[in-house]
């Protein structure tokens, strides 16, 4: 979409909303310090929700990181099933509320899963994190938790984003169907592989399997190709390091009516730093 397409588009009433796929590393780090500024100028973006579970050394978040990606313009930071991988996160997760870990852990588990944040402009923006169950961890139903949390947020905020960290494609079609109408957009994470979904479901919701990763993009998944391949051929546990090269963000741009939280378009982004 050409710049004076995007710049029709951002009338009164639109809500731009960057959402930025699975951060891995140190290099996932620097292609949002390098690309973000550039992406809120174009996009003329007003909240920026970032999944950083790996943003720590490849596996997890600390307040350092936290606070760099803070800096950098992300305004909330979402996770999955690697958030507790630092041991400092529970020094510091019940103080800092734009991190929220996936809501369907268990009771009395710290940190919050779905919040309220405002943008500079003072308009609510709800977001959701969840955690998928089917080839993961055996937690609390998504579906039950999500739609709880959807019920609670919606006196607050119209606009509702949820990020479903999940292995199967078919858990995260299945939540955006079950979603769909009742939040702005489902947008899937953790496989670090963007898909090319994309669509407005019936309802008015946007929808994508896979946002994708931030980071080095010459690596499996992120990490070091050689270490991947050892422990693959060997079984032998080998330590996986984050590679380095490639880098690249991915990304979607939702736009949504702030009077109704609808969604108007979802657009991918593929970005080469």
């Amino acid at each position: 979409m050409s710049l004076a397409l995007r710049a029709a588009n951002y009338e009164l009433n639109h809500m731009n909303i960057l959402f930025i796929g699975d951060i891995v590393g140190s290099p996932g780090r620097q292609a949002i310090a390098k690309s973000l500024p550039e992406l809120k100028k174009e996009y003329n973006l007003q909240f920026v929700i970032a999944n950083a579970e790996n943003a720590a050394g490849g596996s997890g978040i600390t307040l350092e990181v936290a606070q760099e990606l803070m800096k950098c313009g992300v305004d909330c930071m979402t996770s999955g099933d690697h958030i507790w991988k630092k041991r400092d996160i529970f020094d510091f997760i019940h103080q800092e509320e734009r991190i929220l870990r996936p809501l369907n852990f268990p009771p009395g588990t710290p940190g919050s899963g779905a919040r309220v944040f405002k943008t500079k402009e003072g308009i609510p923006v709800g977001v959701i994190n969840v955690c998928g169950r089917v080839f993961m961890e055996p937690l609390e139903c998504p579906f039950q938790r999500s739609r709880q949390a959807v019920e609670e947020l919606a006196s607050q905020a119209r606009i509702i984003v949820v990020d479903i960290h999940a292995e199967a494609t078919s858990e995260k079609m299945a939540l955006g169907w079950y979603l769909d109408g009742k939040v702005s957009a489902v947008l899937g994470t953790h496989t670090h592989v963007q898909t090319a979904d994309e669509r407005i479901l019936p309802q008015g919701s946007a929808y994508l399997t896979d946002v994708g990763m931030t980071g080095p993009y010459d690596s499996v998944i992120g990490r070091r190709v050689e270490n991947v391949l050892e422990r693959f051929i060997t079984l032998i546990p080998t330590r996986f390091a984050v590679a380095s090269n490639n880098i690249q963000l991915a990304a979607v741009v939702l736009d949504i009516d702030e009077n109704t939280g609808k969604a108007r378009s979802i657009e991918r982004i593929q970005k080469k730093i």
